[in-house]
C-alpha cells in the first residue's frame, strides 16, 4: 500500500490539534491538583505534599493521552511523598494528647507517639500490631474496622500493679481517589481513652450505695424487732419497755445523724468549687467548740486543754462548716483516745505557703494510736478501723469524710498522724485572711 505524502500544513494541523486536545485538559487536571492536594493536606496538615501533584498534573497536560509519561512522574515523586507524609503521621500523632498508634498495610506500626508506650511498651515500627498489643478486644475492633470501612470501639483491661480500664477506636483513613496512594487507602488510626477514673468512680458511687444501705438497714431492723417485742410479750413489761425503748431512742438518733451527715456531705461535695467569702475569727470557733464539748469530755473522763493566741486570728470561710470539722475531730479525739486522759487542742500559724500564713489547728490524743496502714483511708466515707467499736461509739463512719472535702472547699487540708501506743494527731491547715489594716494598706496602693 503506497504511503500517504504528509505537507508542512499537515504537520501544522497535527501540532495545533494535539495541543488544543491538551489545552482541553487543563481545567480537569487543575481541577484533580486543588482537590486532591487540599484533601491530602487536610487530611494529614501537609502542604509541601502538594508538589507531587503538581508535577503529575503537569506531566498529565503535557504528555496528552501518554500514561507512560504520568507513570514515570509517580516514579520520580513518589518516594518523596511517602517519606514526607510517614513524617507527617508521626509529627500529628506525637500532638495527641492521648496514646495514638498509625497502621499501614498488613497492620504494621506506621506511626505512634510516645504515651502509647505505656500501654504496648513493646511498638516497634514495621512490626505487626500483634506483637506489642495483645489484647483479644483491640485487635477484634482493628479487624471489624478493616472489614466494615467504619469506626470501631472496644474496652479492655490491662493488669498491673494498678488496674487500669481503656477504650481503643479503630478508625480507618479514607483517601480520595485522586490523593490515594497505598499507604493513605490502607491508614487506620488507634486512639486509647483512659477510662480508668471513670470505672473508679462508678465503683465509689456503688460502694457508697452500699454502705449506706446497710448502715441504715441496721438501725432500723433493730427498730423493727424492738417494736415487735413491745407490741407481744413485752407490752405489759414496765421495765423491759423502758429498756427497749431507750435503746430504739438510740438507734433512732444513730440513723438522724447518719442521714444528716449523707445530706452534709452531698451539699459539701456540690459547693466545694465556691470558696466561702466571709470572714471569721477561728480563735472564737475553736473555743466555742472546746466549750461545747465539755459535758462529754467529762463523762469520759478527759480534759480539754486548749492551746490559741490571744488576739483573733481571721479566715474566709463557713462558720456552720467550720464548727462541724472541729467538732468531728474533737469528738473522734473524746470517744478513741479517752484512754489517754487528755486532750490537747492547738491553734498556731504554720508554714508560710504561696504567700499566705496558713493556721494550724492540732487536735492530738494520747491514746492507742492508729495502725499506720490505716491512715491512707481514714478519710473514705464509712471507713473504720474497728467496726464493732465506731458503731458502739455512735459514729457514722462519715465524720473525717466531711472534714476533707469541707477543708478542700476553703483551699485547706487534713494531715494525719500516729504512732501506736501514743496516740494520733488530726491537724487541719486553713490558710488564713490578711489583717484588716493590712488589707486597707495594700488597697490604698
Amino acid at each position: 500500500m503506497p504511503n500517504k505524502m504528509t505537507t508542512p500544513q499537515d504537520d501544522s494541523n497535527d501540532r495545533e490539534s494535539r495541543w488544543r486536545y491538551r489545552l482541553t485538559r487543563v481545567p480537569v487536571a487543575i481541577a484533580a491538583l486543588v482537590f486532591g492536594g487540599l484533601f491530602l493536606a487536610g487530611l494529614l496538615g501537609l502542604i509541601p505534599a502538594l508538589a507531587g501533584f503538581v508535577v503529575i498534573a503537569t506531566a498529565t497536560v503535557l504528555a496528552g493521552p501518554h500514561p507512560q509519561t504520568i507513570s514515570i512522574a509517580r516514579r520520580q515523586h513518589g518516594a518523596i511523598d511517602q517519606q514526607t507524609i510517614d513524617a507527617a503521621i508521626g509529627t500529628v500523632l506525637t500532638g495527641l494528647p492521648g496514646p495514638a498508634v498509625a497502621l499501614g498495610r498488613g497492620d504494621k506500626v506506621l506511626a505512634f507517639n510516645s504515651i502509647a508506650r505505656t500501654i504496648a511498651p513493646a511498638l516497634r515500627s514495621g512490626e505487626h500490631i500483634s506483637l506489642a498489643l495483645r489484647t483479644p478486644q483491640a485487635l477484634e475492633a482493628i479487624r471489624r474496622a478493616r472489614a466494615s470501612g467504619t469506626a470501631q470501639q472496644a474496652e479492655f483491661l490491662e493488669r498491673g500493679a494498678t488496674d487500669r480500664w481503656y477504650e481503643v477506636v479503630a478508625s480507618p483513613v479514607l483517601a480520595s481517589p485522586v490523593a490515594a496512594s497505598p499507604m493513605a487507602s490502607n491508614l487506620l488510626l488507634l486512639v486509647f481513652h483512659d477510662l480508668t477514673p471513670l470505672r473508679r468512680v462508678e465503683e465509689m458511687r456503688a460502694d457508697f450505695v452500699a454502705n449506706a444501705s446497710h448502715e441504715l438497714r441496721t438501725p432500723l431492723a433493730a427498730l423493727s424487732g424492738f417494736i415487735e417485742t413491745l407490741q407481744g410479750s413485752a407490752r405489759d413489761d414496765a421495765a423491759t419497755r423502758d429498756r427497749f425503748l431507750e435503746i430504739m431512742r438510740a438507734q433512732a438518733s444513730r440513723m438522724a445523724r447518719l442521714i444528716d451527715d449523707l445530706l452534709s456531705l452531698s451539699r459539701i461535695e456540690l459547693n466545694e468549687h465556691l470558696r466561702p467569702d466571709k470572714e471569721l475569727d477561728l480563735v472564737g470557733i475553736v473555743r466555742q467548740v472546746a466549750d461545747g464539748l465539755q459535758t462529754l469530755a467529762r463523762d469520759r473522763g478527759v480534759e480539754i486543754e486548749v492551746t490559741a493566741p490571744p488576739g483573733p486570728v481571721f479566715v474566709l470561710g463557713n462558720r456552720d462548716e467550720l464548727i462541724r470539722v472541729f467538732e468531728n475531730l474533737l469528738e473522734n479525739a473524746l470517744k478513741y483516745g479517752a484512754s489517754g486522759k487528755r486532750v490537747a487542742l492547738t491553734l498556731s500559724p504554720g508554714a508560710p505557703e504561696s504567700g499566705l500564713r496558713d493556721i494550724r489547728v492540732a487536735v492530738r490524743d494520747f491514746g492507742p494510736g492508729i495502725a499506720p496502714e490505716h491512715l491512707p483511708r481514714l478519710t473514705e466515707r464509712f471507713y473504720r478501723v474497728d467496726v464493732a467499736k465506731s458503731r458502739t461509739q455512735g459514729g457514722t463512719g462519715l465524720g473525717l469524710a466531711l472534714v476533707k472535702h469541707i477543708l478542700n472547699r476553703h483551699g485547706g487540708r487534713l494531715v494525719i498522724a500516729s504512732t501506736l501506743g501514743h496516740g494520733a494527731t488530726f491537724t487541719a491547715f486553713i490558710p488564713a485572711q490578711n489583717p484588716p489594716e493590712k488589707k486597707i494598706t495594700q488597697q490604698n496602693q
